[in-house]
C-alpha cells in the first residue's frame, strides 16, 4: 500500500512541477504575443500558479514520508517526523529532497510575487527557471545518477524532464486558451493575440519534442544492456513501451493540431468552428494521455532499470541478433529489401504531402510499406532462444573461474571437442553432426552465455551433446562457459604483438586476484584508471636474464605509473623461490599464480604460431601490457617475437603510448554475456 501511495505522491509532485514550467513558458509566449493582461484565460492561469506551487510542496512532503517508510521498512515511519529528520540528515536522498524543498519554497515565493505585481515576461521566465531547477535537482536521485554521478550521466536526464515539461506542462494552459478562443458565440472573430499564442506554442513544440526524443534515447540507452532484451522481458521495459506508445499517439495528435486544425481557426467561420470542436476534443484527449504518460514515467523512474534486472526466463522461443545471423545470403537480402521499403515509406510520406493525398492514403500507404519492411527484414535476423538465453552470469570472468573451467573441460569435453575446443576430438567423426569449432570460429561470440548454459544443462537433441545438469554444479557450468570465452578471446589475441595499436582497446582479459611475497595483494580491477600493468609470466632460471633487465628498469617503470607483477610458469621449489624473491624488487604472485598462468597462457597464439595442434604449449616466458582501463594492449613472447622488449627503451615507448591515451571505452564488464 505504501508503494502505491508513494507512486501517487511522486506523480503529484512531478505533474505539478511540469505544469508550472510549461505554464510559465506558455505565459511568457502569451506576453510576447501582446495578449491583453485582462484576458479571462490569462487571469485564470495566473490564479492557478500559486496553487500549483502549493501542490508541489504537498507532493514533496508526501514523497518524503513514503520514502522514509520504504527506506526503513517500517510503514509507521511515514507519520514520524523524527524518522523523516534522520533520513534527511544521513542520506543523499534526504539531501536532494532538502534542495528540492528549498527551491519549491522559492517557487512559491515567486508565484506570490507574480500574482500580486504588474506582470512582465521576465517574471514568467524567472518563474519557469526556478521551477526547472526544482525539477532538475531530482535528477540527482535518478537511476542515471545512481550508476555514475557525473555531468554526462545526470545532464541528459535533467534536460529530458525539463524539456518534456515545456510541452506537456504547457498543454493545460493551451487547452484553457483553446476553449476561450473557440467559444465565440457572442463574437464573430476570436481574439487574434490568443490565436497567435497558440500557434507560437505549437511551433515551439516541434524542436522541443525532437530534443526530448534525443535525450530520451540517450537516457534509455544507459538503462539497458547491450542486448536490449530487457525492453520486452521486464516490467521496466513494458513501462517504457507504454510510455512510448502514449507518446506516439500524443505526437500524432500534436502534428494534426499543428498542421491542420490550428491553421483552420483563421479561416471562414464555419470551418473555424468545426476545426475548433475537433481541436478541443483531441487536445483534451492529449492532456489526458499526457497525464497517463507522466504516471508511466513516474512508475518507470521507480522501477529497477533493465540493465540491472535479471531475466531468469526469456519468454520467447526466438530473439533478434545481427551478430548471430549476419553473413548469410538470406539475411543480407532480407535486410536490403527491408531498407528499400523503409526508404519508400519515407518517400511516400513526403509525396503524399506534396500531392495532397487524402489523409487515409497518407497514413495507410507508408504504414503498409513499413510493415512489409519489417516482415522482410526481421525473420532472417531471428535465431533460436531459450529461457536461459539472457540470464546474467553469476560467476565473474576471472582467472580462478577460467582455470576451474579448463579442468572441467579437460575431464568431460575433450573426447568430443578436442583439447583446445576446436571440435576435433577423437569421437568427433562418429557423430552425424560434428561438434562445433569453439576456438577458431566465431561461434562463441554469436551466442549468449545463457545459450551455452542451456546447452550444458539440457544437452542438444539430435547431436552427441549430453546434458550435464546432474553431473556438474551450476557454478561449474558457468566456469566452463568462462573458459570457452577465454579460449575464444585467446585465439582473437593472435593479432596482438609487442607494439601498442594506438587507440584500439578491444581485447578484454579476465580479471585476476593475487597475493605477493612482499605482503601486497589485490586484483587487476584495483588498478583501473590509475596505473598500467606489466604482467610477467616467467620460468626459473631460464628467465633470469630478463628479470635482471626488469630489475634495472624497475624505477623507470614505476615512475611511468606502471605496476610490474610477476608469476612463475613452473612451480619453483622453496630454495628457488627464496632466490627469486631476493632477486626481484617487484611483487611476485605466490597465491593465485597458477590460475593466472593457466588462464593467460590462452593468449599465447600469434599469427606466425597459431598453436592449434594437440593440447598446446605454454611458452616459458610471456609478458603482457594491460592499460589502466583494463584492456590487454600488447604482448611479447621472446620465443616468437624475438628481441622485442629486451630493448627497454622500446618497452617504455609502448607504455608512454598508453599513458597518452584517454578513456576510449568503459572498463570491461566483470561477466561474460
Amino acid at each position: 500500500m505504501i508503494e502505491v501511495i508513494g507512486a501517487l505522491f511522486r506523480w503529484l509532485q512531478l505533474a505539478s512541477n511540469m505544469i508550472l514550467i510549461g505554464g510559465c513558458v506558455f505565459l511568457a509566449i502569451a506576453v510576447r504575443a501582446n495578449t491583453a493582461f485582462d484576458a479571462p484565460w490569462l487571469a485564470r492561469l495566473n490564479r492557478a500558479l500559486p496553487w500549483l506551487s502549493v501542490t508541489l510542496l504537498v507532493g514533496l512532503v508526501g514523497l518524503l514520508a513514503t520514502t522514509t517508510a520504504q527506506a526503513t521498512g517500517v510503514a509507521e515511519n511515514a507519520w514520524r517526523p523524527g524518522a523523516w529528520l534522520e533520513l534527511l540528515q544521513k542520506t543523499r536522498i534526504g539531501l536532494i529532497w532538502m534542495v528540492r524543498a528549498g527551491l519549491a519554497l522559492l517557487v512559491f515565493g515567486v508565484a506570490l510575487y507574480v500574482r500580486f505585481s504588474s506582470r512582465a515576461r521576465w517574471q514568467y521566465v524567472l518563474y519557469a527557471t526556478v521551477a526547472a531547477l526544482t525539477l532538475a535537482a531530482g535528477s540527482f536521485a535518478s537511476h542515471s545518477a545512481a550508476d555514475e554521478l557525473s555531468v554526462t550521466s545526470v545532464l541528459p536526464y535533467a534536460l529530458h524532464t525539463v524539456l518534456a515539461s515545456v510541452w506537456f506542462g504547457g498543454l493545460p494552459a493551451f487547452l484553457t486558451v483553446l476553449f476561450s478562443v473557440t467559444h465565440t458565440r457572442t463574437r464573430e472573430e476570436p481574439d487574434q493575440s490568443s490565436l497567435q499564442t497558440l500557434k507560437h506554442f505549437s511551433k515551439m513544440a516541434l524542436p522541443v519534442m525532437i530534443a526530448v526524443v534525443v535525450t530520451g534515447i540517450i537516457v534509455t540507452d544507459r538503462m539497458v544492456d547491450t542486448s536490449y532484451a530487457s525492453l520486452v522481458a521486464t516490467s521496466w521495459g513494458w513501462l517504457l513501451n507504454t510510455k512510448l506508445a502514449l507518446l506516439s499517439v500524443i505526437l500524432v495528435i500534436a502534428a494534426r493540431a499543428r498542421f491542420v486544425w490550428l491553421p483552420a481557426l483563421s479561416q471562414a467561420q464555419d470551418v473555424a468552428k468545426a476545426s475548433g470542436r475537433k481541436l478541443r476534443k483531441w487536445v483534451t484527449l492529449e492532456v489526458l494521455l499526457a497525464s497517463a504518460l507522466v504516471l508511466a514515467a513516474t512508475l518507470l523512474s521507480n522501477a529497477i532499470p533493465g540493465k540491472h534486472t535479471v531475466i531468469e526466463d526469456w519468454p520467447y522461443p526466438f530473439r533478434f541478433s545481427i551478430d548471430a545471423t549476419w553473413g548469410g545470403l538470406g539475411v543480407m537480402f532480407g535486410s536490403g529489401i527491408g531498407i528499400v521499403l523503409l526508404i519508400l515509406a519515407a518517400w511516400t510520406v513526403a509525396l503524399g504531402r506534396s500531392k495532397h493525398w487524402e489523409p487515409k492514403w497518407r497514413i495507410a500507404i507508408p504504414a503498409v510499406l513499413a510493415v512489409c519492411a519489417l516482415v522482410a527484414a526481421l525473420p532472417p535476423l531471428a535465431t533460436q532462444a531459450f529461457p536461459e538465453t539472457y540470464r546474467k552470469t553469476p560467476v565473474p570472468f576471472d582467472t580462478i573461474s577460467v582455470a576451474n573451467g579448463a579442468t572441467i573441460f579437460a575431464s568431460n569435453c575433450v573426447l568430443c571437442h578436442g583439447p583446445q575446443a576446436k571440435g576435433n576430438g577423437v569421437l568427433a567423426k562418429t557423430f552425424a553432426i560434428p561438434p562445433v569449432d569453439l576456438l577458431t570460429e566465431p561461434h562463441t561470440a554469436k551466442h549468449t552465455a545463457g545459450d551455452f548454459f542451456h546447452w550444458l544443462t539440457h544437452g542438444i537433441p539430435g547431436t552427441g551433446m549430453p546434458a550435464f545438469a546432474e553431473k556438474l554444479s551450476e557454478e561449474d557450468r558457468w566456469d566452463v562457459i568462462n573458459f570457452l570465452h577465454a579460449t575464444s578471446r585467446g585465439y582473437q589475441a593472435r593479432l596482438i604483438n609487442p607494439y601498442v595499436a594506438p587507440n584500439q582497446p578491444y581485447m578484454a582479459p579476465q580479471n585476476f586476484s593475487y597475493s605477493a611475497h612482499d605482503g601486497t595483494s589485490g586484483t587487476l580491477k584495483d588498478f583501473r584508471r590509475q596505473k598500467a600493468i606489466l604482467l610477467v609470466l616467467f620460468s626459473w632460471p631460464e628467465s633470469r636474464a630478463r628479470l635482471d633487465q626488469l630489475r634495472s628498469a624497475y624505477a623507470n617503470l614505476r615512475d611511468s605509473k606502471t605496476v610490474v607483477l610477476a608469476a612463475p610458469v613452473n612451480d619453483p621449489d622453496p630454495q628457488d623461490m627464496a632466490a627469486i624473491t631476493a632477486y626481484i624488487p617487484f611483487p611476485l604472485a605466490t597465491q593465485g599464480a597458477p590460475e593466472i598462468v593457466r588462464s593467460y597462457a590462452l593468449f599465447r597464439r600469434t599469427l606466425s604460431n597459431p598453436d592449434l595442434a594437440g593440447e598446446g604449449t605454454t611458452p616459458k616466458h610471456m609478458e603482457f601490457l594491460i592499460d589502466r582501463y583494463g584492456y590487454l594492449r600488447a604482448r611479447w613472447i621472446p620465443a616468437v617475437d624475438g628481441s622485442g622488449w629486451t630493448d627497454i627503451a622500446e618497452l617504455m615507448r609502448q607504455i608512454e603510448q598508453l599513458n597518452r591515451e584517454k578513456e576510449l571505452r568503459p572498463p570491461p564488464d566483470d561477466h561474460v554475456h
